[in-house]
């Protein structure tokens, strides 16, 4: 987990830039749709998968009126092309693998544009089931703040599995079931939830102590991440302390 936690703090701090492309309210919107449209329900109460995709769009200051149509949107009440979620696999320069997920409403332009993209930056398109068995399913909590030994111990009481802390910001993995008790946990502690769901997190770290290797690797992910279709890259690198130090 930890090559993930790194990764996470240092997208976290430049969520900022991210957020000015417009890239963030675009994907929680989509989430929001999606979750409406499968969870048969624009009632967030009756919904659990849209509360907390509502939720984490709140987190990143989405306005009530963006959540609101794409709540619409997914209910049937606002027409246009329902919008899908497809997975690419795929190797990054190194050699670590990747998991594209990405959110469309025209599978084949997303396809080709993803697959132009890897390809451009120097990684490797993968076959379907390639690179995914290299990953679990998992809860995955992005907080921030501070956490005392007392509540470290009721977030392992709630059923968090690894937790890791930097520069302020909390990692927390569980079991695909428990990731909204520890979330709660984490809100009773005083932290700031950033992020909560379902994540691929890998089985076993791939580890990166070459820094050109590191800069590449980086390069290729928000490549493919400023793709408005792509919503989310995971991987198996493990940017070591040293060098990931260097990239922030």
């Amino acid at each position: 987990m930890s090559g993930h936690s790194k990764w996470a703090s240092i997208k976290h701090k430049k969520g900022a830039a991210d957020a000015k492309r417009g890239k963030v309210f675009t994907r929680h919107a989509k989430l929001i749709e999606i979750a409406a449209r499968e969870g048969g329900s624009g009632d967030p109460d009756m919904n659990p998968s849209l509360k907390t995709a509502i939720e984490n769009a709140k987190a990143d200051n989405v306005p009530n009126a963006n959540i609101d149509r794409a709540i619409k949107k997914g209910s049937g009440e606002l027409k246009g092309e329902a919008t899908a979620a497809v997975i690419y696999e795929a190797y990054a320069p190194g050699g670590t693998a990747c998991i594209i997920e990405c959110l469309t409403d025209n599978k084949n332009r997303t396809l080709s544009n993803v697959r132009c993209t890897i390809e451009k930056r120097g990684g490797k398109w993968a076959e379907s089931g390639s690179v995914m068995y290299m990953f679990d399913r998992k809860g995955v909590i992005i907080a921030k703040g501070e956490l005392s030994d007392e509540a470290e111990l009721s977030l392992i009481d709630a059923g968090a599995e690894d937790l890791e802390k930097t520069d302020g910001i909390i990692s927390v993995t569980t079991d695909a079931s428990a990731w909204n008790k520890v979330r709660d946990a984490l809100r009773q502690a005083g932290c700031d939830i950033r992020e909560a769901g379902l994540k691929y997190v890998a089985k076993q770290d791939v580890p990166v102590e070459d820094t050109e290797t590191a800069r590449k690797l980086m390069a290729f992910i928000e490549a493919i991440e400023e793709d408005d279709d792509v919503s989310e890259v995971h991987t198996n690198a493990d940017i070591v302390d040293s060098v990931a130090a260097t990239l922030t």
